[in-house]
């Protein structure tokens, strides 16, 4: 059995640039603004594959906006394939707040099928096995997936709403090694999926027995402002060898 842990453009109204920022989705302020939320679905596919001597376990992703805003980052470049990222947080009315995150943007390389290489958010997601006691009780981390970089867009209307735009805003990720600053974003109601097949989408889990727990986060490093970083984490429970369903 599956087990889930659920968890118009306006002039900018520049903040400090300075290191530490306060998350104004969790002040006061939080209610003059239209503060976004990410989650992460669980994988609603896992398989098992052999693959030069290891055995990958493939899952796909779903990094969902359902804030009351967009996420909306503005990346300018700071190095050969890197960028700094400005977050805009926008109000209720109009205008916004820009902010200055830790988040990153890294031009990264997803193999020619997948289209070759795209500016990502670096460290968006991550993906890890833990260990699972008899108790149920999820231990410490074993094995991690390869898989850092991700791209903000409106891939799939998940969750039609009044909030919700019904057409893409935001589009597929700049593949332009030479630009200067681009936009990422995800809309309220949409989600960037990725299938298991995907680039680093799995875990080396070879020669692991027992019970585990295939977790995902969300902006593990808390790098965006959010107005819940609560719910930033969806697992589910696998026995490997990989029998090839979901439980223990």
């Amino acid at each position: 059995m599956l087990s889930l842990l659920a968890l118009t453009l306006v002039p900018a109204l520049p903040l400090s640039a300075a290191a530490a920022v306060d998350n104004p989705c969790d002040t006061g302020q939080a209610r003059f603004l239209l503060c976004p939320n990410l989650r992460i679905a669980p994988p609603s596919e896992i398989y098992a594959e052999k693959a030069g001597g290891h055995v990958l376990l493939r899952a796909t992703s779903n990094v969902e906006s359902r804030g009351k805003g967009p996420m909306e980052l503005h990346g300018r470049r700071d190095g050969p394939r890197s960028m700094t990222v400005n977050q805009w947080i926008f109000k209720k009315g109009s205008g916004h707040l820009t902010l200055r995150t830790d988040a990153k943007l890294r031009f990264t390389y997803v193999g020619t099928y997948f289209g070759g290489s795209y500016w990502k958010v670096h460290e968006l997601a991550r993906f890890e096995l833990r260990r699972v006691g008899p108790d149920l009780e999820v231990g410490g981390v074993v094995r991690t997936s390869p898989k850092l970089n991700y791209c903000l867009r409106d891939l799939t209307r998940t969750k039609p709403g009044r909030r919700s735009p019904p057409d893409r805003f935001y589009p597929g990720c700049n593949q332009n090694p030479l630009q200067d600053h681009v936009r990422l974003g995800t809309s309220i109601g949409w989600s960037d999926i990725y299938p298991a097949t995907y680039h680093q989408q799995w875990i080396n889990v070879t020669g692991l027995r027992g019970c585990f727990a295939y977790r995902m986060i969300v902006d593990p490093e808390e790098n965006l402002f959010e107005s819940n970083e609560r719910d930033n984490m969806s697992q589910a429970l696998v026995r490997l060898p990989y029998p090839g369903e979901p439980g223990c």
